[in-house]
């Protein structure tokens, strides 16, 4: 089941206005039916089933 637009409405609202107020632009592309996420045109995770997934690095853990 492709993931919906308005949850990648829903988490581009919370990382764009509440969580990164001083920090990076958070865009999407879509792929395949999900959305990968972007932070300044680094891949840090993506939308997939209507779930929110990050990409596990060491600033992450």
């Amino acid at each position: 089941m492709p993931s919906s637009e308005k949850f990648r409405d829903h988490v581009l609202e919370q990382f764009n206005g509440k969580l990164l107020e001083g920090g990076f632009r958070v865009t999407t592309r879509k792929m395949m039916g999900e959305y990968i996420l972007y932070a300044d045109g680094k891949i840090f995770g993506g939308i997939y089933d209507d779930r929110l997934l990050v990409k596990p690095v060491p600033a992450a853990m």
